[in-house]
C-alpha cells in the first residue's frame, strides 16, 4: 500500500517504478551497487546525504576510495576475501570518508549477484550508520574500565588492610604501607618518613633514593610542602621538577628517576609523616590515582594511631604516672628477667630498696602537692645517680626500688651511698626544717645461687631497709640471699 492508501494493483507501471525508485533513494540505509571489481555503478540519496559526496564524484570510482585510510587494510584482508569466497559479507565494520574530512563508522552487508553464466555480475551493498552503536560500545567499555578500576582499588585496600591487621608497632605499619604502595602503584621505590614531636623527619621504612643527594635541602623538597599544606604533592616529569624543585630535578636525574608523589599521613590536627613513591618514567596522576593513594594513606594513619594509642596505654599500665618511673608491675617483670639472666650467666644481682625518712611530716604538714613534688625530685635524683642499665621503680607511696644486674657487693654499696647522699640534699620548695633522708636496704643475690624468685629478693631488700630504719635511719644495710 502506498502513502495515499493505494495498493500496487491500483498503480500503473510508471507509478510503481516511481515508488520503488523513491524507496531506493530514501531508504533508511545507504545503498550502492558496484562491479565485481568494486567500481560504484549506482548509489542512493541516503548514502550521499550521510557522506556529503555528490553523485557524480561517487559513480565510476572504487568503493575502497570512499573509505578512510584506516579501513583500507580491513577492507582488503577481511571484506574482499570473504565476499569472493562466500559471495556475501554481513556486518563488516568499516569507516566512510565524508566530505570535509569527517569519518562515519558503518556496518556493511554485501551480496554478489551472478549472471546467466554463473559469474559475478554486480555487488549490492547496504550500509548502516553505526555511530550510536559505536558510542554505546565506547560507553560500555568505559563503564567496564571504571568497574575494573574500582575493583582494583578495593583489592588494593583489602590487601593493605590484611597486612595492617597483623601490625603491632609503628615500624611494622610503616613497612606494610611501603610494600602496599610500591606494589599497588608500580613504583620503582617507596618510602615512609615519619615525624617526631619536634618535627624532625626520619626514614622508617623503604628506600628513599634522593635522601643523600638532598641532604641539607630541607625546605625545597616535596616532603616539606606536603607536610606544610597537608596535601598531596606530585612531580610528573623532570621538566616539572626543574620548574618547581630544581634540587629535586638534579637528584632525580642522578638516580635515573623521573616522577614522584608525596602523600601526607595526616592524623588528627597534625601530620604523622609522608608516603613517598618514586617512578622511573614520567607519570600522570589523575584524580582516581591520587584518591587511591590518599585512601591507602588514611588507612595507614588509622593503624598508626591505633598502635600509638596501644603503646600509650601500655605505658600507663607499666609506669608510675607521677614520677614516670617503672611501676610495681614492670618492676616484677624486669626483676624476673634479671634473675633468669643472672642464673644463666652466673652473674651477681642486687635489689636496692629505699624508704624516705621524714616524708610523712612533709606530706602532712605541707600538703599532698608538696609531697608529690618531693617524690618527683627524688625520682629525678635516682635517675641521675644509678647506672644506665639499672631499672628504677616506684614501689608504692614513698618507697623506691632499684634493680642492678651484674654488680658486686662493693659496687652496690657505693651505689647505695650515692643514692643516700643524693636524697638528703635540700629539696626545692621545702623548708630546711622538713629534712628528708633515705633508709636503704640491699638484697645481694650471689652468682651460682639459683632458684630464687622476685618476691624473695624484694622481701629480703625490704627487711634490710627496716634494719636501716631501726639503726637510726639515713643508712645502708646489706643482706646476702
Amino acid at each position: 500500500m502506498t502513502e495515499n492508501g493505494q495498493t500496487p494493483a491500483d498503480l500503473d507501471p510508471g507509478e510503481i517504478q516511481d515508488t520503488l525508485a523513491d524507496l531506493y533513494d530514501h531508504a533508511p540505509c545507504g545503498l550502492l551497487s558496484t562491479t565485481p571489481d568494486g567500481i560504484v555503478t549506482d548509489v542512493n540519496d541516503t548514502f550521499l546525504t550521510w557522506t556529503g559526496h555528490a553523485r557524480t564524484s561517487v559513480l565510476g570510482t572504487p568503493f575502497e576510495g570512499l573509505l578512510t585510510v584506516g579501513s583500507h587494510l580491513y577492507y582488503e584482508t577481511r571484506y574482499l576475501p570473504v565476499l569472493r569466497l562466500a559471495g556475501e559479507v554481513r556486518e563488516v565494520a568499516l569507516t566512510l570518508r565524508c566530505v570535509g574530512g569527517a569519518a562515519l563508522p558503518v556496518l556493511v552487508n554485501s551480496t554478489t549477484r551472478l549472471g546467466p553464466d554463473a559469474r559475478p555480475r554486480l555487488v549490492r551493498t547496504a550500509i548502516f550508520d553505526s555511530t550510536q552503536r559505536q558510542d554505546l560500545e565506547r560507553e560500555l567499555l568505559l563503564a567496564r574500565r571504571v568497574a575494573e578500576a574500582s575493583e582494583a582499588r578495593v583489592r588494593v585496600l583489602q590487601d593493605a588492610g590484611a597486612a595492617f591487621g597483623a601490625c603491632d608497632s609503628e615500624q611494622a605499619v610503616a613497612e606494610a604501607l611501603e610494600r602496599s604502595a610500591r606494589h599497588a602503584f608500580r613504583a620503582t621505590a617507596a618510602a615512609v618518613v615519619l615525624t617526631d614531636e619536634s618535627g624532625e623527619m626520619r626514614l622508617v621504612a623503604g628506600d628513599h633514593p634522593l635522601l643523600e643527594a638532598l641532604a641539607g635541602t630541607v625546605l625545597q623538597r616535596p616532603e616539606a610542602e606536603a607536610l606544610s599544606d597537608g596535601l598531596a604533592v606530585t612531580i610528573t616529569s623532570l621538566e616539572d621538577a626543574q620548574a618547581r624543585f630544581p634540587a629535586v630535578a638534579e637528584a632525580l636525574r642522578a638516580t635515573r628517576l623521573e616522577a614522584l608523589s608525596a602523600i601526607p599521613l595526616v592524623g588528627g590536627e597534625r601530620s604523622l609523616g609522608i608516603l613517598l613513591c618514586f617512578y622511573g618514567r614520567r607519570r600522570e596522576f589523575d584524580a582516581d590515582a591520587l584518591a587511591l593513594q590518599a585512601a591507602l594513606a588514611l588507612q595507614a594513619v588509622q593503624v598508626f594511631e591505633r598502635v600509638r594509642l596501644h603503646a600509650e596505654l601500655e605505658d600507663l599500665a607499666l609506669y608510675d604516672p607521677l614520677t614516670g618511673l617503672a611501676n610495681r608491675k614492670l618492676l616484677q617483670h624486669a626483676l624476673g628477667a634479671a634473675l633468669v639472666s643472672a642464673d644463666r650467666k652466673h652473674n651477681p644481682l642486687a635489689v636496692v630498696f629505699l624508704d624516705l625518712d621524714g616524708f610523712k611530716a612533709v606530706n602532712d604538714g605541707l600538703g599532698h602537692l608538696v609531697g608529690d613534688a618531693v617524690l618527683e625530685q627524688v625520682a629525678d635524683r635516682l635517675r641521675a645517680v644509678v647506672r644506665g642499665s639499672d631499672t628504677v621503680a616506684r614501689f608504692g607511696g614513698d618507697e623506691f626500688v632499684v634493680v642492678c644486674e651484674d654488680i658486686t657487693e662493693p659496687d652496690v654499696r657505693h651505689l647505695a651511698e650515692r643514692i643516700r647522699l643524693a636524697v638528703r640534699q635540700p629539696l626545692r620548695g621545702v623548708a630546711a626544717s622538713f629534712a628528708v633522708t633515705a633508709s636503704v636496704g640491699i638484697a645481694l643475690h650471689h652468682a651460682g645461687v639459683v632458684g630464687l624468685v622476685p618476691a624473695v629478693l624484694l622481701s629480703a631488700a625490704d627487711r634490710a631497709m627496716y634494719r636501716s630504719k631501726a639503726a637510726g635511719k639515713d643508712s645502708v644495710t646489706v643482706l646476702s640471699v
